[in-house]
């Protein structure tokens, strides 16, 4: 059987998940950690950034068997299939964390203002449209999470046509993708004084998109060739680059001030366009995040290209059994984590003694509700994954397989 798999990718999967996780936990513990006199504390005010890169790594994943199928000029992957493989690994999870998020936290705490708001947030977040309104995306009591998600699903609706353009006229089509992201991009920071509505839609990520894609064009044309020694050493090199080049992109990003004009690089990209402000509710780091999104998606795909032709250690360090086994819950885990530790808060648990214990610094309370923000989310996402989502996915295959056997 042809391998198709890479193991490495299971690795960045993780390490991306994590970060996002322990920022979204960060924000309800205030929980720094410092190794040493090195502190953390930029790692976690930025880790949203690493959003950017389980986009990519989509996209890198999505486009990788057509690419593969150009080079090898087979037929290119059934648009059916593609979307029976992705309803099917998505659809039983996110339905599952769904209603039981609305059926024992939702109803019995009243988080619902009217009827009404209770019924379009559980029609747009079934049909995954809930990022377009207001009050679905932002105040939603369904999990704030899974705006990802959402824009995934939406770009799998248009990614087997998008990719057969790009096949067939590479150029053009990324050309008239990265136009509309920039063009929408600019706009935004021109004509907005407020992005929480637009810097997460679908048309904010094509520039990633579009990376994604082309990464797994390069990465199809170099997965079979033979690889000496230096080529190891050369890519292990280029990962710790793009590491590196992340870290300081990171800083410089945990660094944006939160609403007053800055004189970083973005504030002086924004003078030189003409757009920058200096008034005291322009979001800048909204702003910065979105200039800064193709320098993210470079450095997140540098590293995704050259894990797999790295030196052995590292290409163990991040595909093994472990990793391979946390890349196979990390979607669920992705999509209960946030629920779960806004609930914890809620139900107060574990106790404090202060109402507000991060912001009083409580301690052991902030190590305690940290490690079992982690621990509980985790233990979710193994029980959804494992008590339904595999069960539901071989159900899905019989009913499958029994209406082929049928229609024979």
């Amino acid at each position: 059987m042809k391998k198709t798999w890479i193991p490495e990718l299971d690795g960045l999967r993780v390490l991306m998940i994590f970060m996002v996780s322990w920022y979204h936990i960060w924000q309800q513990s205030w929980l720094t950690p410092v190794i040493g006199t090195y502190s953390l504390d930029y790692l976690l005010r930025s880790g949203y950034v690493w959003v950017d890169g389980t986009v990519l790594l989509s996209a890198f994943l999505l486009f990788l068997p057509y690419a593969r199928a150009k080079r090898d000029r087979t037929d290119l992957p059934d648009p059916r299939a593609f979307y029976r493989r992705r309803a099917r690994k998505i659809l039983p999870g996110y339905y599952t964390i769904l209603v039981l998020t609305f059926l024992f936290i939702c109803l019995p705490w009243g988080l619902y203002y009217s009827p009404q708001f209770m019924v379009k947030d559980a029609a747009t977040h079934l049909t995954f449209t809930f990022p377009f309104f207001y009050d679905t995306y932002i105040t939603t009591p369904l999990g704030a999470a899974c705006w990802t998600l959402a824009i995934e699903v939406q770009a799998y609706a248009l990614f087997p046509w998008i990719a057969r353009a790009a096949l067939k006229r590479p150029g053009r089509t990324a050309a008239v993708l990265t136009g509309l992201c920039f063009g929408f991009r600019l706009w935004c920071i021109w004509s907005l004084a407020d992005f929480n509505m637009v810097v997460n839609q679908l048309i904010n990520f094509l520039d990633v998109y579009v990376l994604g894609c082309l990464a797994a064009s390069v990465y199809a044309r170099t997965e079979k060739r033979e690889r000496k020694p230096w080529t190891r050493w050369a890519a292990t090199a280029v990962f710790l680059l793009a590491l590196w080049g992340l870290l300081r992109m990171l800083r410089i990003q945990a660094a944006s001030s939160v609403y007053t004009a800055d004189s970083g690089i973005a504030g002086r990209i924004a003078g030189w366009l003409g757009m920058e402000r200096g008034s005291s509710n322009y979001p800048i780091i909204q702003r910065n995040q979105m200039l800064y999104r193709p320098v993210y998606a470079v450095l997140f795909g540098g590293l995704i290209l050259s894990a797999p032709l790295s030196l052995t250690p590292l290409r163990k360090l991040l595909g093994n059994p472990v990793t391979r086994f946390l890349g196979g819950i990390s979607m669920n885990y992705y999509l209960a984590h946030q629920t779960v530790i806004v609930h914890m808060r809620r139900l107060r648990f574990p106790w404090s003694e202060a109402e507000y214990p991060n912001q009083a610094g409580e301690q052991p309370w902030q190590t305690r509700y940290t490690l079992l923000a982690f621990g509980i989310s985790l233990a979710a996402a193994v029980l959804i994954t494992y008590l339904v989502e595999k069960p539901v996915q071989r159900w899905m295959d019989r009913m499958r397989e029994r209406k082929r056997v049928n229609a024979a």
